[in-house]
């Protein structure tokens, strides 16, 4: 670090305030602490480093960033009484299990679709926790009640999905032949297989009745026997 600094061109005549501004220069540049020796290799033989220090942290007394000496070397650290101001929040992100990914695709390209038809489509019984998961992270919605037996409710994904995607529409969604390249789907299809066109509008189907108040509360389906090992 020594040996880089010294490059730096110097007048000869330097008087205290440009001897502070090359050591503030110094500083700032710097990727980590400085020792008095490596700064002093830059000023003119014979400056006075203490005296340039001691005045460019008076200097920064009284600024949001102050000249701190931190294990015997100089650096500026953000002033103590400021630091609540940078503070910073931080949202963990957790994976999906691949099981909720299933679960969201179904829907998405499904939807309206109940929680028996995303097993029927899956072949495996659904943990409740899974479409649980989801609705709170914002993801997919209760849209209505399929007008079968049980009045099951039915599932759509929500603006909150089209934001985290960077969709504009459920259309965009890419298609069986992007996914296919992209890897996401098996080369050999059985030749009747077919991608429903996602819905891009709320509207309820002619077999949905709209969710009542009670609705808005957790779904009333009554539970299958957990008898899958995946996990939300």
């Amino acid at each position: 670090m020594a040996k880089s600094l010294r490059n730096v061109a110097v007048h000869p005549r330097a008087e205290l305030s440009h001897q502070m501004r090359v050591v503030e220069a110094l500083l700032f540049a710097a990727s980590e602490p400085l020792d008095e020796v490596e700064l002093a290799g830059c000023l003119p033989e014979g400056s006075d480093i203490e005296t340039v220090l001691s005045a460019l942290k008076q200097d920064y007394a009284e600024r949001g960033v102050n000249l701190a000496r931190i294990a015997g070397k100089w650096t500026f650290r953000t002033a103590e009484d400021l630091s609540f101001l940078l503070r910073r929040e931080a949202v963990e992100q957790k994976k999906l299990s691949r099981a909720a990914l299933e679960h969201l695709a179904i829907i998405a390209y499904h939807q309206p679709v109940t929680r028996a038809e995303i097993e029927e489509i899956r072949g495996v019984t659904s943990s409740k926790g899974t479409l649980d998961i989801l609705l709170e992270i914002g993801w997919i919605r209760m849209r209505g009640r399929r007008r079968t037996p049980g009045r099951p409710v039915t599932y759509g994904t929500t603006e909150g999905f089209l934001a985290q995607f960077g969709l504009n529409a459920l259309s965009d969604l890419p298609g069986m032949h992007e996914l296919k390249g992209a890897g996401l789907l098996d080369a050999n299809l059985p030749p009747d297989f077919d991608m429903p066109s996602p819905r891009d509008h709320d509207d309820l189907t002619p077999d949905e009745d709209p969710l009542e108040e009670d609705d808005l509360q957790p779904p009333l389906e009554m539970d299958l026997p957990e008898t899958s090992d995946e996990t939300a």
